[in-house]
């Protein structure tokens, strides 16, 4: 018996389990979530299954031809006009032009672990759930704003290397003036998008040592990491480095905490550690996820390693005085670049991502 159910427009949630596949995760936990039923899927021939008997026996035997509607073809993006609802303040207030895009059901193995592969699976729904660009997705806003920012940075690479500084020209320092204004946020979604290049490979290294966060932001486990290879010359620190499923991009975490993390950092050793991960891979490109400037001593020691600092600035939020104070530590860079982050659209303006399809 088929059962047709007025045509309708699908859900926020809908839509959003739709693209994000929150059945995934709970098949990862044991736990099943009910599909609701494909209401816009075209008729096809019936299946004859087996006949199913009523459970009393007195009951007539019922015979049911059950219809198997195949997968749906992928709808076009809604151009609803954006959600204006309260946005949680982990996700750093980035607006919500510049989430994940909406755009094709996506595979089950897109989100699911791979138990055969020598890597690790980035958890592709925490990026999506964090806002952040999402590996093989629709390219959205969010992906082209940091297309331009990488443009500029790998332009600015290319000149420093040209100066005869080749070893600093690979290197990127991501920091702010103070906690909360997204640089790890940032520092992420700059490594994804650099990773996306043909000839280059990118290694995010967790600098903030005092409060790492990239592997929790990535799903990953963390372990030992960049202190741990800081603090013993026996270590080979590639041993150390985390390859993930993305193309290109490898991790390596903060490592065990120690009250020491300055003076190791600014110790020879470092320099050392930092020249073996450049000379392991030649096309690769490290960024370093450093403490905030005005917080934490170490950001100030890396500038001095690096070729350049993004400086994360969150609108309506770094006072002026903070960020040239921020700037003043880092001077031991001599290419210091500013982003601004969590901007606000003005309601009708031009935003990125609309050229794909993606922009509300």
């Amino acid at each position: 018996m088929t059962v047709t159910k007025p045509d309708r427009e699908p859900s926020l949630l809908e839509r959003a389990a739709k693209v994000y596949d929150f059945n995934a995760h709970a098949r990862l936990r044991g736990t099943a979530v009910p599909t609701p039923p494909q209401v816009d899927a075209p008729p096809v021939a019936p299946v004859v299954p087996p006949v199913i008997e009523a459970p009393e026996p007195e009951s007539p035997k019922l015979e049911t031809q059950i219809e198997e509607a195949p997968a749906p073809t992928p709808a076009p993006v809604s151009e609803a006009e954006p959600s204006h609802e309260f946005v949680d303040p982990t996700f750093l207030a980035i607006p919500e032009e510049l989430r994940a895009p909406v755009g094709d059901e996506l595979p089950d193995e897109f989100y699911l672990p791979d138990e055969a592969s020598d890597t690790v699976r980035i958890d592709r729904g925490m990026l999506a759930a964090n806002g952040m660009i999402v590996p093989g997705a629709p390219v959205g806003p969010l992906a082209e704003e940091f297309r331009l920012i990488k443009r500029q940075l790998l332009i600015t690479g290319a000149r420093i290397a040209e100066s005869g500084s080749a070893d600093k020209a690979r290197m990127i320092l991501v920091c702010s003036a103070r906690p909360g204004d997204g640089k790890t946020f940032c520092a992420i979604n700059l490594a994804l998008s650099i990773a996306a290049e043909r000839d280059t490979e990118v290694l995010l290294v967790d600098a903030d040592v005092a409060k790492p966060d990239v592997v929790a932001q990535l799903g990953l486990t963390d372990g030992p990491g960049l202190l741990d290879a800081l603090g013993d010359t026996r270590i080979d620190v590639e041993d150390f480095v985390i390859q993930t499923d993305v193309p290109h991009l490898s991790i390596l975490p903060a490592g065990s905490k120690t009250s020491m993390d300055t003076e190791l950092l600014a110790s020879a050793r470092t320099k050392s550690v930092i020249a073996r991960l450049l000379e392991a891979n030649p096309r690769r490109v490290v960024i370093f996820d450093s403490p905030p400037a005005l917080a934490a001593s170490p950001a100030s020691v890396l500038a001095m390693r690096v070729g350049q600092v993004m400086l994360v600035v969150r609108a309506d939020h770094t006072p002026e005085n903070e960020l040239r104070a921020a700037v003043n530590l880092l001077d031991g860079c001599e290419h210091i670049q500013l982003v601004l982050n969590a901007v606000s659209f003005v309601q009708g303006g031009a935003r990125f991502g609309s050229y794909y399809g993606h922009a509300s």
